[in-house]
C-alpha cells in the first residue's frame, strides 16, 4: 500500500508515525516546508521569548533509518485522481491513497488592504518576519522625535480574541512592563498601548464563561485595552478602521481573526463544504472520491453527534484524526472492520500572561485559573514538542524567561537578498 500525506503538520506526521514500520505500507510525506514546527508556540517566537529551532525540527532528520518512511520536499500544485498520481511544484507521485493534511491558512475576510499590510500568525515565517518588524518600529521610535509619529509605531492592535490573540497581547503586555523602558530608555515620555480587539461579544469564544471573564479582567489589569464587537474593515495608511466607525492609528496590525481551507486543483467541486475544508465521511475519506482522505484541519467531517457541525480547527482533532485513519488503514490490509472517527474532546486552555491562564476540562466540567492553569498549559505543551532536544531547549527557555522576566533572542536577523 502506498500512501502519499501531503502536509507534515499534527495530522500528518502524527499518520506517519501510526504507520512506522509496517511491513505492507509504505509512506511519502510530502511538505513545502523541510522541517515540522509546533503552531501553538508560535507566538513566543515572533516576541523573541523562544528561537524557532525550539519549536521545530527537520523531517529528515525525523524520518532517519525509518524504512517505510519517504520525505519529499516539495508544494502540490494539482490532483490527478483518474490517474492516481499528485503534480508537485517538482515533479509527480503516484499514490494507492492520498491523504491531505495541509491544515489552514490566513483567511483576511476578503480585504485586500488588511491582507496586503497586516502582520499574519499562521507560520514560522510568518513568526520571524513579525518579530523583525517589531524590532524594527521600536528602533525607529527610539529616534523617532515626532510624538504622533513614535506613538504609531509603538501602538499594537492584535485583532481576534481567540487563543491566539490573547496570549501575543498578554505575551506583549508583559514586554512593556518588564523589558520596555529598561532597554529602550529613550521611550519612558511615549505611551505605548496594546488594543486586543475581536468582532464578537467575548474573548476565547469556544472556551467557557467563567475562562472568558478571567481572561478579559487578567488583560485589563496588564493594561490591554480590550474592544469587544469591534469588526475590522480596512488597514491603510497606517489605520485600523471598524464597522462602528471607529479608527486606531498604527505601523502594527497583527492579524489572528480567521483561517480558512486550501483549495486545490483537480478535486472535485462537490469534496467541498463549508469554510473551503474538505467533507468526509465518518472514515475521513473525502465525499465524491474513492481513496482521497483528508484530516485535521483541511477536513470538515459531521458525522460525529457530538459535533454535528464539524470538529474544531484545533491540534486534539487532528492527531486524533491522524491516529484514527492509521489504524484504519492497518485494518483495511487485516480485512477487519474499520473504525468511525470520533472525537475524545481533553479540553482547551490559553495562557495570558506569568502566572496566568485558564483551563476548561470536559469530563468533568473543571474551570482552572491562576498559576495552576498556567503550570498546566506549560507542562501539556511541552511534553507535545516533537523531540526531546525541543523539549530541553524550550524550557530552558522558559525557565530563563521565568526568572528574569526577560529573554536575550532579541536579534534582528533578515538574509541578504542577493544572497537568497
Amino acid at each position: 500500500m502506498n500512501i502519499v500525506i501531503i502536509g507534515g503538520g499534527f495530522a500528518g506526521l502524527n499518520l506517519a508515525k501510526e504507520l512506522l514500520n509496517h511491513p505492507q505500507i509504505q509512506v511519502t510525506l510530502v511538505d513545502k516546508n523541510n522541517y515540522n514546527f509546533f503552531p501553538p508556540l508560535i507566538y513566543q517566537v515572533a516576541t523573541a521569548f523562544l528561537e524557532p529551532s525550539s519549536i521545530s525540527y527537520p523531517f529528515r532528520k525525523f524520518f532517519a533509518g525509518k524504512k517505510n518512511l519517504q520525505f519529499r520536499l516539495g508544494e502540490l500544485m494539482s490532483v490527478v485522481p483518474s490517474e492516481n498520481k499528485v503534480i508537485l511544484s517538482n515533479g509527480e507521485l503516484s499514490y494507492d491513497h492520498l491523504v491531505f493534511a495541509t491544515g489552514a491558512e490566513t483567511s483576511y475576510f476578503g480585504m485586500e488592504n488588511v491582507m496586503k499590510n497586516a502582520i499574519p500568525m499562521k507560520t514560522l515565517n510568518d513568526a520571524i518576519v513579525m518579530r523583525n518588524t517589531l524590532l524594527k518600529n521600536l528602533e525607529k521610535a527610539a529616534i523617532c522625535k515626532e510624538i504622533r509619529k513614535r506613538r504609531k509605531l509603538l501602538t499594537i492592535v492584535v485583532a481576534g480574541g481567540g487563543p491566539t490573540g490573547v496570549e501575543v497581547s498578554g505575551m506583549f503586555a508583559e514586554m512593556r512592563k518588564n523589558i520596555l523602558l529598561k532597554e529602550y530608555p529613550e521611550l519612558d515620555t511615549t505611551a505605548s498601548n496594546i488594543y486586543l480587539v475581536d468582532g464578537g461579544d467575548a474573548l476565547l469564544a469556544p472556551m467557557s464563561e467563567a475562562s472568558q471573564k478571567d481572561t478579559l479582567e487578567a488583560l485589563t489589569k496588564l493594561g490591554v485595552v480590550v474592544k469587544l464587537n469591534s469588526k475590522v474593515t480596512d488597514y491603510i495608511d497606517d489605520t485600523v478602521y471598524f464597522e462602528n466607525g471607529e479608527t486606531i492609528k498604527t505601523k502594527n496590525l497583527i492579524w489572528a481573526a480567521g483561517v480558512t481551507a486550501k483549495v486545490f486543483e483537480g478535486m472535485p467541486a462537490e469534496s467541498y463544504g463549508r469554510g473551503r475544508r474538505m467533507a468526509t465521511d465518518a472514515f475521513n475519506k473525502v465525499n465524491a472520491t474513492e481513496n482521497i482522505y483528508a484530516i485535521g484541519d483541511t477536513a470538515i467531517l459531521t458525522t460525529d453527534k457530538n459535533f454535528p457541525g464539524g470538529h474544531p480547527q484545533v491540534a486534539q482533532v487532528a492527531i486524533q484524526q491522524g491516529i484514527n485513519l492509521a489504524k484504519n488503514f492497518k485494518a483495511s490490509l487485516e480485512k477487519k472492520p474499520l473504525k468511525p472517527f470520533v472525537y475524545n474532546d481533553k479540553g482547551s486552555m490559553a495562557i495570558i500572561g506569568k502566572n496566568k491562564a485558564v483551563v476548561d476540562l470536559p469530563n468533568p466540567k473543571w474551570h482552572f485559573k491562576g498559576f495552576f492553569a498556567w503550570f498546566i498549559w506549560l507542562f501539556v505543551h511541552l511534553i507535545s514538542l516533537i523531540t526531546y532536544r525541543n523539549r530541553l531547549n524550550t524550557f530552558y527557555n522558559w525557565m530563563v524567561a521565568y526568572f528574569a522576566s526577560d529573554q536575550s533572542l532579541r536579534m534582528i536577523i533578515r538574509p541578504d537578498k542577493k544572497q537568497v
